[in-house]
């Protein structure tokens, strides 16, 4: 593991420089995913197990104002884009409430919300509003039956919400589709279409092997080099660019405004420009999705740690963040499941 002694982590906080919050390998860390539950109303097979009740005590939640503290400290370090996520971020009550709170942070420049949109249709608007921007929104399969064995719940409502956040004027509106051999590996032809007709961009991502159902779900596997292929085939996909702080790797249908983005977590790892780190429900600093090398904040914030003392502990946490994750050679490492980590 990594100490203070031996990094190069580095806050720079003069005059002339923006302060940065850079690792031990040189990476400026500038994105966190912050995860306001771990609670989910959909039970997707390859994240949460499907009487899952092991759910964080609200009593662990962070507050709004312990998160409010910890997200200005980050923005104070120079992080500059946070995304809200869960579990499912909608079940949490005031969303809209905490989001206006975070977007009223100087330094903040990116506030975004990955959702599973059954919820979204009722507050897209009040979302919208808070200064919430972009929205990534999961969805799997256009069938009703397909959607419903993915999730155990229903299609409809995040077709609604969807039509509810192109509404209320978020862009871009990206779906976020995780590829399966097996699964919905027939759609995704039908997933292209929908989203030019939506204007909405189309962003697909491998499997992982996160905790019991990520590695169940590993049986289903599929290269996206081979998606992307196929695509090829049937579209003319020239090189594309989206804003924002995500791995995802964009080509762009020739002829139209459609991206499509690959994030390939296995067969082309995107370690070496990491820049986020995540912040689950309970405060818990995870510096890697695939490793557990972590920092518990809640236990210092209730302690009465001061706001300088709490930038040192971000500081010191980032210097642990390790280079690489072990998906390939060590996909038994990470016991958690995903919606604890947080998105």
């Amino acid at each position: 593991m990594q100490t203070m002694e031996n990094t190069d982590v580095k806050q720079q906080s003069t005059d002339n420089l923006k302060p940065e919050l850079i690792d031990p390998f040189g990476r400026r860390i500038e994105y966190l995913r912050l995860s306001v539950t771990d609670k989910c109303n959909l039970r997707c097979f390859y994240c949460m197990p499907e009487h899952y009740k092991d759910f964080e005590q609200p009593d662990n939640w962070l507050t709004f104002d312990e998160i409010e503290r910890v997200i200005k400290a980050f923005t104070e370090l120079g992080v500059a884009r946070i995304r809200l996520t869960g579990g499912e971020p909608l079940v949490r009550k005031h969303l809209p409430e905490l989001a206006s709170k975070l977007h009223a942070l100087p330094g903040l420049e990116d506030l975004s919300l990955s959702t599973n949109a059954t919820l979204l249709g009722k507050q897209a608007d009040a979302l919208y509003q808070a200064g919430v921007s972009r929205i990534n929104v999961s969805l799997d399969s256009l069938r009703p039956d397909r959607f419903r064995q993915i999730t155990g719940g229903e299609l409809q409502p995040v077709l609604d919400g969807l039509i509810a956040a192109s509404h209320a004027g978020f862009r871009p509106v990206k779906i976020n589709m995780v590829a399966m051999r097996g699964i919905n590996d027939d759609e995704f032809e039908d997933m292209v279409e929908f989203c030019l007709q939506h204007d909405f961009t189309l962003r697909m991502i491998e499997t992982m092997p996160i905790g019991d159902t990520g590695r169940n779900a590993s049986d289903h596997y599929l290269d996206l080099q081979q998606v992307k292929q196929r695509l090829a085939e049937r579209y003319e996909l020239i090189p594309g660019v989206m804003p924002g702080g995500g791995p995802a790797r964009y080509v762009q249908v020739k002829g139209t405004d459609l991206r499509i983005g690959f994030i390939t977590p296995i067969s082309q790892h995107f370690c070496e420009t990491c820049n986020r780190v995540r912040l689950s429900v309970d405060g818990t600093l995870y510096m890697c999705l695939g490793q557990d090398d972590k920092m518990e904040l809640r236990p210092l914030l209730r302690n009465g740690i001061s706001d300088d003392e709490l930038k040192q502990a971000i500081i010191t946490a980032i210097a642990r963040k390790p280079e690489k994750h072990e998906f390939n050679n060590r996909p038994e490492q990470v016991v958690r499941l995903m919606n604890m980590t947080g998105g």
